[in-house]
């Protein structure tokens, strides 16, 4: 039934003149706030290059908030460890199994306690590879894969992906900084085709979330 009224409401959101939105998910541990001018920018973008209206300013919101399930578009990221609690755990694997869509970005240093927190959300639904061909890549721009926006170690962008019921309801994306890539441009110095990038593959997620509830 929740999965339900997510789904309804997940139309209704996007299909209204309240416009689409984007959650920043506040967790305890980690610099949850970082790159504060991205996902507004990211909005901006959105709006801009597909004709989709969109509702700013972006909204925060805990896993135990009582406006959770009004966010089907959370957004996760940051450069420490995620704590979450055993009753954040379990609100976010029925947030998720309701309908919701959850987007992690690592900025770099939260892999390994992301990771630990999908273990114990879905212990029995691994973290997966999403290859270069999925529709997240060609959905609205034909992008070869996930773009590599800083370089941090150098090890190449990857995108991951939990998948049950044939719905992808985790989006990872890791040693690539889309949110960076998103922030103003002087705030990182990245050259115009690198933000171009990350904007593309911004909008290219949105637009696979909202096609596919």
């Amino acid at each position: 039934m929740k999965r339900l009224i997510l789904v309804i409401v997940m139309l209704f959101v996007f299909n209204t003149a309240s416009g689409v939105t984007i959650a920043r998910l506040q967790y305890d541990g980690g610099d949850w706030y970082c790159d504060p001018g991205s996902l507004d920018n990211w909005l901006i973008e959105l709006e801009n290059r597909t004709g989709i209206k969109v509702e700013r300013p972006v909204v925060v919101v805990k896993m135990d908030s009582e406006d959770l399930y009004r966010y089907p578009f959370l957004y996760m990221s940051g450069h420490g460890k995620i704590i979450f609690s055993d009753r954040e755990t379990d609100q976010l694997r029925r947030y998720l199994d309701a309908g919701g869509f959850l987007f992690v970005d690592d900025n770099y240093g939260l892999d390994s306690s992301f990771r630990q927190l999908m273990i114990s959300v879905f212990p029995d639904t691994p973290l997966e590879v999403i290859p270069n061909d999925h529709q997240l890549f060609h959905c609205w721009y034909d992008l070869p894969g996930l773009p590599k926006i800083h370089e941090h170690d150098g090890d190449p962008a990857t995108a991951y992906g939990i998948i049950k019921d044939n719905r992808l309801q985790v989006l990872y994306t890791w040693s690539s900084d889309i949110g960076d890539g998103l922030e103003d441009p002087l705030t990182h110095n990245d050259p115009p085709a690198v933000r171009e990038l990350a904007i593309r593959m911004a909008v290219n997620i949105m637009v696979y979330a909202m096609t596919h509830p």
